[in-house]
């Protein structure tokens, strides 16, 4: 199994130049990577591990928890539910290897956000510019569904990963799961929310404290497959999250954790 320490795992642009955040980040990510904190979930991986559909057979599944990456100097984070049981639970990083991430990477090469447009395991040399990508629970979920506890046991590694992107302006919340993680995440930082409380919706917009909140349809094969959510959309919520990580620049989060 390949230590949680290798390239990639590691956040992007790791080079000469790369901000002081990096360091904190991959303690961040090793802590992620370690953690047992929900029984459930911890033997749901390892069952999805030892039983995979007949096309993943005989490949090493990560079976952990799965950390977020991209670039520590990010503008804007995209949030999604959680990691696949035969996508993130299996490669390691999130939205890796299954057709939601087909989805998304493929946008975010076309955003200039990506410098490819495909992604099928950690080390396969993909680097994100000016993002940063996380689940808001960090383990495969049956069902795709963790319950309230383990969302709530799991947010605080969002809430820290925040916090260490400095520059963060922008969340595009993939989904409502992600869209009311956001907001739990910004108000749990010290950031005031609006009232009434923003709902989420595909294209919707909310400034909360320091952070602008957009909504996506969540990439899943449910929403690409039927139209629900087409590449034009998708494109046009990422157009629209970098006009406004250029023009307004990000304000410090409140470090309150």
């Amino acid at each position: 199994m390949s230590d949680p320490s290798s390239p990639g795992n590691a956040p992007a642009h790791a080079g000469p130049g790369a901000p002081a955040n990096l360091a904190a980040l991959a303690a961040l990510t090793a802590e992620i990577t370690a953690c047992r904190a929900c029984e459930r979930l911890v033997a749901w991986r390892q069952i999805a591990a030892t039983n995979p559909p007949a096309r993943f057979r005989g490949e090493q599944y990560w079976a952990r928890p799965v950390p977020g990456f991209g670039d520590p100097a990010a503008r804007i984070l995209l949030l999604g539910l959680a990691p696949a049981k035969d996508g993130g639970n299996r490669t390691g990083r999130v939205f890796t290897g299954d057709r939601s991430g087909d989805f998304l990477f493929a946008a975010l090469h076309r955003a200039g956000l990506a410098n490819q447009p495909t992604s099928v395991g950690r080390d396969d040399g993909l680097e994100l510019r000016g993002a940063y990508v996380a689940a808001a629970v960090r383990c495969a979920p049956p069902d795709n569904k963790p319950l309230p506890g383990e969302r709530d046991r799991c947010a605080p590694y969002l809430h820290r990963e925040m916090a260490l992107l400095a520059e963060l302006g922008v969340i595009v919340a993939l989904g409502a799961f992600a869209w009311d993680a956001a907001l739990r995440a910004v108000e749990a930082l010290g950031g005031p929310l609006p009232g009434p409380r923003p709902r989420f919706g595909h294209g919707a917009e909310a400034r909360v404290g320091p952070i602008t909140l957009l909504g996506a349809y969540h990439p899943s094969q449910q929403n690409t497959f039927t139209g629900r959510l087409t590449p034009a959309m998708l494109d046009a919520v990422l157009e629209r999250a970098l006009e406004l990580a250029i023009a307004h620049p990000a304000q410090a989060i409140p470090h309150a954790i």
